[in-house]
């Protein structure tokens, strides 16, 4: 159960009291935007609040650069390698660092296979104002569960934070839509990174130019546009 509040604009300073959640759940989780201040939730940027099933909370806000938040994945690039540690680009502040054990099956023996300039989809494991960020290419068990150095060609190109949102987010219906015309891989990152790869070079390009499209639209015209855009793409095949 979400509270009443869900939907309205707020600013920051503003406080929130008595969140409301279903009874099944114990513990609220804050998002970006929403600081625990003891008794009461304080806003920190200004936006839109938003709510998703169990109990998580957070502010939606059309901003620009990106800020580092524990748990977020994350679409780097390497940029430099210190010893046992990689120094990767994430958009944020400061660079992330990325020890050469935080990946699947990694030993002092068998090391990941890791180069400058490599594309990596990770997960930011330290984010605070007082730590520069770290990021991990495994979840707690170990496991890779789709992170990693990604090197299979495609395409990597930037887009606004809430288009990235709007990606991730269950009601949203592009990724659906263009699964049933095209046959892609895609990752997105929360850094407002977004990473796409087709069985050609025309489909992957116009599956970035629908992407950087939908931004504004509804789940109606972008089912629309995915259509167009097969039409589209076939023509410039079969040419």
């Amino acid at each position: 159960m979400a509270d009443k509040r869900v939907g309205n604009v707020f600013m920051p300073g503003d406080v929130l009291e008595d969140l409301q959640v279903s009874e099944s759940v114990k513990k609220i989780v804050l998002g970006p935007g929403l600081i625990d201040d003891g008794n009461r939730i304080k806003i920190s940027k200004p936006g839109i609040l938003r709510f998703r099933e169990p109990g998580i909370y957070w502010i939606d806000c059309h901003q620009k650069r990106y800020v580092p938040s524990k748990g977020d994945s994350v679409i780097g690039i390497i940029t430099q390698k210190a010893g046992d540690i990689f120094r990767v680009d994430i958009g944020g502040s400061e660079q992330a660092s990325l020890s050469y054990l935080s990946f699947e099956g990694a030993t002092k023996r068998n090391r990941p296979d890791v180069k400058v300039g490599d594309i990596v989809y990770a997960k930011l494991l330290v984010a605070n104002k007082d730590m520069e960020p770290e990021v991990v290419c495994i979840d707690s068990y170990g496991r890779s569960s789709g992170m990693g150095v990604i090197r299979n060609g495609g395409f990597l190109f930037n887009a606004s934070l809430n288009l990235v949102r709007k990606l991730l987010s269950p009601q949203c219906a592009l990724v659906k839509s263009l699964g049933h015309r095209f046959q892609f891989e895609l990752a997105v990152g929360l850094n407002g990174r977004v990473w796409a790869k087709s069985k050609s070079d025309i489909q992957t390009i116009a599956m970035a130019n629908g992407i950087m499209a939908s931004e504004f639209m509804d789940n109606n015209q972008i089912k629309a546009m995915c259509k167009r855009l097969s039409r589209a793409v076939s023509g410039m095949e079969v040419e």
